[in-house]
């Protein structure tokens, strides 16, 4: 199974063309790679009751509309070393998101940076060693990002994958 991805994937400001929309196998093969991205397209194949060939063929779009973007390991903060979680909201200058995220996406231990509508304009996830690495990435690093006018924070105390998300 081929693990190449687009080249612009992921990358902020930068959007893929439209895949056209899925059907109950295509469904079916995400819900297994996203539980266990390592299954040999035999097992897939098995798992959602299509052919090899059909399960390869399949995976190999997806890759290309950009539906599934790459293959990674999914890690626990804690064990990790990460044991403080905080979510960011930044209300930056009007025109700056380019460059706001640019530099964002520099910030070590920030993980995953969307742009909202509503009372804030960025929302960052932030996973750090302890609460002082935390309180340097925020009020050193983050603030200090030439169009970031202030940050709001909330810890994490504990977190989960919802039993109704569409990939378990």
């Amino acid at each position: 199974m081929s693990q190449e991805t687009s080249p612009e994937a992921g990358l902020p400001g930068v959007t893929g063309r439209s895949a056209g929309p899925l059907d109950e196998v295509d469904r079916r093969i995400l819900d297994e790679l996203v539980r266990d991205g390592r299954l040999s397209v035999r097992t897939l194949a098995e798992r959602v009751h299509v052919s090899r060939t059909n399960a390869y063929a399949r995976v190999e779009r997806l890759l290309r509309d950009g539906v599934i973007t790459g293959f990674r390991a999914q890690v626990a903060p804690e064990p990790a070393g990460l044991g403080t979680s905080a979510y960011i909201a930044l209300t930056i200058q009007q025109n700056t998101w380019r460059e706001v995220s640019a530099e964002l996406a520099r910030v070590r231990y920030v993980e995953h940076v969307a742009l909202l509508s509503g009372e804030h304009d960025v929302l960052a996830l932030v996973r750090a060693p302890d609460n002082a690495t935390l309180r340097d990435v925020v009020l050193e690093r983050v603030q200090g990002i030439a169009g970031v006018l202030s940050t709001r924070s909330w810890l994490v105390f504990e977190e989960f994958t919802g039993a109704q998300s569409p990939w378990p």
